[in-house]
């Protein structure tokens, strides 16, 4: 299946992963009927609501979608601290800056007005961070917790991770930071116990993690805490759960004071309860849109619209574009076993980016069969009444069946053999494109007999 491009809502513990070399586990999908694996992320309030379900403790909390049912929620909780957190799906919230000028999406506030105060200049605003780009992403709820004074914090995350074949739990002493300027500067604070997917995290190991993380002195609670972590890491089809910290207050009561879950989507059939709480609002037009098509999509900044098979063959296709000059729009992949209906959609999806100018299709067919890429491209061309140029190179599984296709359309259709020969072609006709709208002149490209 296709990769999960890095950066993207990226946790913590992937970017550690990814500083060690190790790469994140994606699925291989089966030859006949290749699904695109997506991840499902869930807001803040829900990973909590989940932890407490599961008997993990966490701190007081409430949601709001308005100032008043702020203000509410903090008068409810019997306490005097609060802290009141954008409910954005993206890291570096609390350094982050709304549209509006209000700085940071994660707030320590001293009383219930606060809280309303606070929230009344987060709800409908976007949000904006090093992961969402200069879009931002809408804040309509917040989350308002207690807030507790801790003394000890660590980190703790259980994930499927190719280096172990499995899941693995890893942990730290050093939690409330960046776990992976903890890695680079000291990558013996980091503890990597591997889990028996079939015998799962015995008592024993967890008892073991604890003790290394010097909590020899209650050990046994501890670990009963991580073991519970990976029964629901199991339950819920997880493929990643980290929290970041678990904190220990001056009473000595552990609590998990920030969650992020994500979950495998080809779980849905059997989590259907948890994927109801998806927040399409925070996603991509264009990557739901993909999505629904089972197409894998990530928007990017450039005006080279992509479309590929293979998420290997699509990275390379983004290099070598990069490489002539050029700059990709997006990541498209259609996957193995796509149709001409999934292609002309994919069309769809990367035409309704004003920025493209130009699209390259390169497909190698293997399980794909050219054909059926050609006639997806014909039917698009036709539909959508594209004016821009498409630059096609084809390889493999019925290609000269393909190619009399293209041929007989008589449309606007570029074929080309050879790849690097097909970057630098789209490059030069995307910058003329660029030139022509920037002048506001039309172009109109017409095929050599």
């Amino acid at each position: 299946m296709a990769a999960i491009l890095l950066g993207r809502s990226c946790s913590q513990l992937e970017r550690f992963l990814a500083i060690n070399t190790t790469k994140l586990v994606t699925s291989q999908g089966s030859p006949v009927c290749h699904q695109q694996k997506r991840n499902l992320l869930l807001h803040e309030n829900n990973s909590f609501s989940i932890l407490h379900e599961e008997g993990i403790p966490v701190p007081k909390f409430g949601v709001a979608k308005s100032a008043d049912e702020a203000f509410a929620i903090a008068k409810g909780l019997g306490c005097t601290d609060f802290v009141v957190k954008a409910q954005v799906l993206a890291g570096g919230r609390g350094k982050g800056t709304f549209k509006n000028g209000y700085k940071g999406g994660v707030k320590l506030v001293f009383s219930a007005e606060e809280v309303r105060d606070a929230t009344a200049k987060m709800i409908g605003e976007y949000l904006v961070t090093k992961q969402t780009g200069e879009k931002g992403r809408i804040c309509n709820s917040v989350m308002v917790c207690e807030r507790l004074y801790h003394r000890r914090e660590y980190y703790i995350a259980i994930m499927m991770e190719r280096a172990f074949a499995g899941p693995v739990l890893i942990a730290s002493a050093q939690g409330g930071m960046n776990i992976e300027e903890v890695a680079y500067e000291n990558p013996d604070a980091i503890i990597k116990e591997p889990i028996d997917i079939i015998e799962g995290l015995s008592l024993p190991q967890a008892i073991e993690v604890a003790n290394r993380l010097g909590l020899a002195d209650r050990a046994d609670e501890v670990a009963q805490h991580f073991v519970n972590i990976y029964k629901l890491f199991i339950k819920y089809d997880s493929s990643m759960v980290e929290i970041n910290p678990l904190a220990e207050d001056p009473k000595g009561g552990l609590y998990c004071l920030d969650a992020k879950f994500r979950f495998d989507d080809n779980a849905e059939f059997r989590q259907k309860d948890l994927f109801q709480r998806r927040d399409w609002t925070q996603e991509d037009e264009k990557e739901v849109e993909a999505a629904k098509h089972t197409l894998n999509y990530i928007a990017l900044d450039g005006d080279i619209g992509c479309l590929v098979n293979g998420a290997g063959l699509a990275m390379a296709t983004m290099d070598i574009i990069k490489l002539h000059g050029g700059e990709p729009a997006n990541f498209l992949d259609v996957g193995g076993g796509a149709t001409a209906e999934q292609v002309t959609e994919a069309f769809k999806i990367i035409t309704s980016d004003p920025r493209v100018h130009a699209i390259l299709v390169n497909i190698f067919g293997g399980i794909m069969r050219c054909d059926v890429i050609a006639e997806g491209i014909i039917a698009a061309a036709e539909v959508l009444k594209l004016k821009i140029p498409i630059v096609v190179r084809l390889q493999g599984t019925q290609v000269d069946d393909a190619k009399a296709l293209i041929a007989a359309s008589n449309l606007r259709i570029l074929a080309c053999d050879n790849l690097d020969e097909a970057a630098k072609m789209v490059v030069k006709l995307s910058t003329i494109v660029g030139l022509a709208k920037s002048a506001q002149v039309d172009v109109k490209f017409q095929l050599p007999i």
